[in-house]
Order: structure tokens, then sequence, then C-alpha cells
């Protein structure tokens, strides 16, 4: 037998490494599937996604022993009146009574002013949270609800086998911050209304998340600050013309200057809703016709302001051989996570477009609450 397919080399040849687990991990907690999350010194845990958890699964877990917690956010506990004793998130018990309603009431804002969640809640304080903080990660990049439902569990290895789950080991929570890894796939001559010297290049990330497009107008040079956009995805407003945001004008306004000048680079980020995913945007959407701004429903969903990561645009761009950009944006954050990467911003050049009586408000938002420049 050669030795490529032979005992240990073969075991390590085609075994999914920590990145691509992760991956499997995304996909299975989208479909109501748990994983087990383990590390050789916090335990181990099985994992269920709250959005998505059915009731044989919950009747299951019930079975099994042990104090099952649904792990919400700080954001999510402030709103629910219960404390974030491990800082970040919170460990609530499942009551023994508790069914999917009462976990997707935890979960989701939704119904918070027509009937919200009462406690007090029982609330588990002691060990560590650092493999409940990996769980928030992963539900959020896998673009769901940021709150889990986990159970510790002796022998995660044995469970996983058994039940042929998705089993991720985690040196610790941190595993899901290195920066993003990504390449480049194809590139290929694009005209557009703005410029016909137009070309798509298209960035595939290493963990199986959604490819991002870099659109290079001209041949910028790469020895000088290039005029470079970093649009994150707006399916509302850059495709249907939603007048809730300004997207759809400034993805327009910026590609337009870039035509006039007959250079530039636009990032086109997959990005939506500030990283929090169209669906939890639209959620976002429904709690805004309640009375709360964008930042206000974010908070309720259990997400930070801004769940965007500007490492991908930085790395890009590196990655198209630019070292200096001049940033047509209004966020203050873009330009200083772009000079924390390696990226130096030699100008901020204005993008005001876009208001209209619809708006008015979000942007009144992002200028009092994130800072931008309007």
């Amino acid at each position: 037998m050669p030795e490529a397919f032979s005992g240990k080399v073969k075991h390590m040849t085609l075994a999914p490494d920590i990145t691509e687990r992760l991956a499997r991990a995304r996909a299975d907690l989208r479909m109501g599937v748990p994983v087990v999350l383990s590390c050789p010194v916090k335990g181990s845990f099985l994992v269920f996604s709250s959005e998505t958890m059915d009731a044989n699964r919950l009747v299951h877990i019930r079975g099994m022993g042990g104090e099952p917690v649904i792990v919400i956010t700080n954001w999510r506990a402030q709103t629910l009146k219960t404390h974030a004793y491990d800082g970040d998130v919170s460990r609530v018990i499942l009551p023994p009574d508790a069914g999917l309603a009462w976990i997707s009431g935890m979960a989701d804002p939704s119904d918070d002013l027509r009937t919200p969640m009462k406690g007090p809640f029982k609330l588990q304080r002691e060990g560590s949270a650092d493999l409940h903080r990996a769980a928030i990660k992963l539900v959020k990049s896998a673009r769901l609800l940021p709150s889990v439902v986990m159970l510790k569990v002796e022998d995660g290895a044995q469970i996983a086998t058994t039940f042929d789950l998705t089993a991720v080991p985690l040196a610790s929570h941190n595993s899901f911050d290195k920066a993003p890894q990504l390449a480049a796939v194809v590139s290929a001559r694009l005209p557009l209304e703005v410029s016909e010297a137009g070309r798509l290049h298209v960035f595939r990330p290493e963990d199986g998340t959604e490819e991002h497009y870099a659109v290079e107008i001209g041949t910028p040079a790469r020895n000088t600050p290039v005029l470079a956009r970093l649009h994150s995805a707006c399916v509302t407003g850059d495709l249907m013309g939603s007048l809730k945001c300004d997207c759809g004008p400034q993805l327009r306004g910026a590609l337009a200057q870039m035509g006039s000048e007959g250079a530039g680079v636009l990032l086109y980020l997959n990005q939506e809703g500030r990283g929090i995913g169209l669906a939890n945007k639209m959620r976002a959407y429904s709690l805004q016709d309640q009375g709360f701004d964008t930042v206000e429903a974010n908070h309720r969903l259990g997400f930070e302001d801004d769940e965007r990561d500007f490492r991908i645009g930085s790395e890009i761009l590196r990655n198209m051989g630019f070292s200096s950009v001049r940033l047509l944006t209004n966020n203050p954050n873009k330009i200083a996570r772009m000079e924390e990467n390696g990226l130096k911003v030699a100008e901020r050049v204005p993008l005001i477009v876009g208001e209209n009586p619809h708006n008015t408000n979000y942007l009144a938002t992002k200028a009092k609450k994130s800072g931008h420049f309007l």
C-alpha cells in the first residue's frame, strides 16, 4: 500500500483542520444540528443554536442530565433586565418547564414589548465561560441570533462519534479571532456604466464564509494612494433602492467618482447589516418600526453596534498591491481599522449622498452614536 494511504498519514491528510471544522459547525447550527465544542482545560459542551433548535432535541438533552443553560450576550441581558456576570455573556439556567417558546423569547426580541420575558432568571456563575463565548462567536459567524443552548458533557468525543456530530476542539475562544485569510480566485474585465475600463476580482475566504469582491476602475498605480471605498453589501439599498439607508447612493456615488477620476478600487464586502446578515438586519428593521433606533435595535438583538471585520478590506487591498488609500468614507472607525491593519489612509474623501425623509433619523443616529462625519 502506498505510504500516502497508510495509517496515520492518511488520517492526517484527510481529516478536517480547525478552520474546516468551524465551517461545518456553522452549517450544522443553521440547520438545527448541534455541535460539540471542547477544550482540554474547559471541558466539552453540546451546543445548539437557540434560533434553530427543535423540540425533539430539547427533549433529548433534558434526558441527558446536567444543567442546560441558554447563553445570551450582555446587550441582550440588559434588555431582559438580568445580569451578565461573565462580562460579555450571561448564562441563564433553563427552567425545568422551559420549552422552545421560552428559548425563542430569550433570544429574539420581536415580542419584547407585547409579551416581555419575566424574571427573575436563575444564572450560572461558577466555572469558566470561555467556551460559551466561543459558541456565541460561532453562531454570530453563522449569521444566526447570538444565543445558544449549551449542556456540559463528560466525553465530548464520544458524544460526537455516537451522534455523528461535528466536534470542534478549541485551544480557547480566541480561536475565532485570527485575521482572515483570503485567496484571489479570478478576475476579469467588466465594462461598467461609469467606466468601460472596469475589472472584477473575486476573493474567497479560507473559512468557507461568503466571497468578497473588488471592482477595479482603470489601472490604479500601486505606489501612490488609491481612491478606495469599503462598501458593505446591502441587498435592500444596493439592489432594491431602499430609502431606509444611504447605501445605494453611496455605492453609485463612489463608482461615479472613481470613473470620473479614471482610477479607483471599490471593495464590495459581504457583511450585510454591519455584519449581522440580512435576516438579522430585517429583525432590526422590525424593531425600528417599534420605535428603536438602529443602534438600540442591534443591542436588543444581542449584537454590538457594528459586527463587521475591517481586516478583510485591508487583506484584499494588500493582496492587490496597495499600501495607501484615499478612503471614500464618513466613518472614522473605518479609518482607524485600516491603519491598525497596515493600510495607510492618506486622505479621507467625504461621501455625503442619499439623504431623504425616510432615513433622516438613521443618518442622525450614525452621526450621534457612531461618530460619522455627516
